[in-house]
């Protein structure tokens, strides 16, 4: 399908989808969900021959992605997203008489989806991405990512048996597909995980269009994480073993891997040594991994860093362990914050905690931040606590990042460059509020009101009425 072809049935089927009652789109997410669970055999064999990410990991996968469908079409039932407001006229109202004004947010239209490497089911065709969109009532065309190409195209076959309405899913294939359709008039946003560079060039695009459109991008972050004195000397050891897992979790391919760690100097040793008994896994494919190999000489050859974990192999994909103190992290803190994108760790060792705070003001926005501190700390980390929160979306407490949740609180998301639209999440219920808008009726008849406006509200949707 070529892009034109794919964003004309979208901008057809747009009205209809957006004006379908709430049981039609919750039937057609949950259906689209048991579609993928008949073929699940099929998918996660293609999928695995494609990523190497293995079975396990595979399944589970698309067990979150069927999940995300599922609770997206409970939130489209319980229609509180349309946020449905109505005042009635009121000829007393302070500010002078006061219209019948009736407000509430409706779908933006045509949904550009571009698919990422790394979680070929959960963050690619039928992933959060394409579940938000279609929740809020817009259709969707997915740019297929080239790492998982059949997988794709099977998915969008799976997705089209499922019975949606016409236009309402396409799929598309190659990078100047994607640039003409996120360029298309028709095209209302735009979303997208991947790396920053990527990321960058499409939001730039999406700006620099005669209408601007919204772009949606997350593009990774190196999730700083802070490692108390107290917490080193109390729980080292059950520190240093999930940062480990964390770290080297699906090979370090997770947008969410801890990848900077501020630590007394004292732990160094058990994290090398619990790093050194961790194999190598194999990564998504060639170009990742040669990208992986490039960024770790590149930061191992830093001023300042010191080779702790190394592989004697150059070219394996065995964990490494790099370190450097402070004040070199600060000499060269834009270079040393760079993301690596696989199983690269950088322990900065520090001697006092109020140190690290003023260092941490200094790093580009992160999708998240983590403190591992002793519960009688609270009193003296509220400082390091703001901060943290200041320059990431989502903080964590004696937890490790990796494994973001899909629920309702979830906050996928970060200032910048972590995101391009910080007040927005990628994961979780109010992923949806991305591709809505606000509209707002004054004085209309009844019968030309969308349903969820209506007195009669036929939808049974929930309204705040003053």
């Amino acid at each position: 399908m070529t892009p034109n072809d794919a964003i004309a049935a979208a901008v057809s089927a747009a009205p209809g989808w957006a004006a379908a009652p709430p049981e039609t789109r919750a039937h057609a997410l949950t259906s689209v969900a048991a579609a993928l669970e008949d073929a699940r055999a099929e998918l996660t064999a293609l999928a695995d021959e494609e990523t190497r990410l293995g079975a396990t990991r595979l399944n589970g996968e698309l067990t979150r992605t069927t999940f995300q469908l599922t609770l997206f079409a409970e939130q489209v039932g319980e229609g509180a997203f349309y946020d449905a407001r109505i005042d009635a006229a009121d000829p007393a109202w302070p500010t002078g008489p006061r219209p019948d004004l009736r407000r509430y947010r409706t779908a933006v239209g045509p949904v550009l989806v571009f698919a990422a490497s790394n979680f070929p089911f959960a963050f690619s065709v039928a992933g959060g991405d394409t579940a938000s969109a279609w929740a809020a009532g817009c259709p969707v065309v997915v740019k297929a990512h080239p790492g998982h190409p059949r997988l794709s195209r099977r998915t969008a076959e799976v997705i089209a048996a499922a019975g949606l309405p016409d236009g309402v899913f396409g799929l598309i294939e190659g990078e100047e597909a994607g640039v003409e359709a996120l360029r298309h008039p028709g095209v209302a946003a735009a979303a997208f995980t991947g790396s920053q560079r990527g990321g960058l060039a499409l939001a730039k695009i999406a700006a620099e269009r005669p209408v601007p459109i919204p772009f949606y991008g997350e593009m990774g972050s190196v999730n700083p994480s802070v490692v108390t004195p107290r917490a080193a000397r109390a729980r080292g050891e059950e520190i240093v073993q999930g940062y480990a897992a964390s770290l080297t979790m699906g090979a370090g391919q997770f947008c969410t891997n801890p990848g900077l760690l501020f630590a007394p100097a004292e732990l160094l040793d058990t994290a090398a040594r619990r790093l050194r008994e961790i194999d190598a896994a194999p990564m998504l494919n060639d170009r990742i991994e040669s990208g992986y190999l490039t960024a770790a000489d590149t930061l191992a050859a830093r001023p300042g860093v010191r080779r702790v974990v190394w592989p004697d192999d150059d070219t394996s994909t065995a964990p490494r362990l790099l370190t450097m103190d402070l004040d070199a992290f600060k000499a060269d803190i834009d270079a040393a914050a760079e993301e690596c994108f696989g199983p690269l760790g950088l322990i900065v060792t520090y001697d006092r905690l109020a140190d690290v705070a003023d260092v941490l003001t200094r790093l580009p926005g992160q999708l998240t931040a983590s403190l591992h501190a002793e519960p009688d700390e609270t009193g003296d980390l509220a400082a390091l606590t703001t901060v943290l929160a200041g320059r990431s979306g989502r903080v964590l407490w004696n937890q490790w990042p990796t494994g973001v949740s899909v629920t309702h609180a979830m906050q996928h998301g970060g200032p910048f460059p972590a995101t391009t639209a910080p007040s927005t999440t990628s994961v979780g219920t109010a992923a949806i509020e991305r591709f809505l808008r606000p509209v707002a009726y004054q004085g209309w008849p009844q019968d030309l009101l969308p349903p969820p406006l209506r007195d009669d509200n036929p939808w049974k949707i929930p309204q705040t009425v003053r």
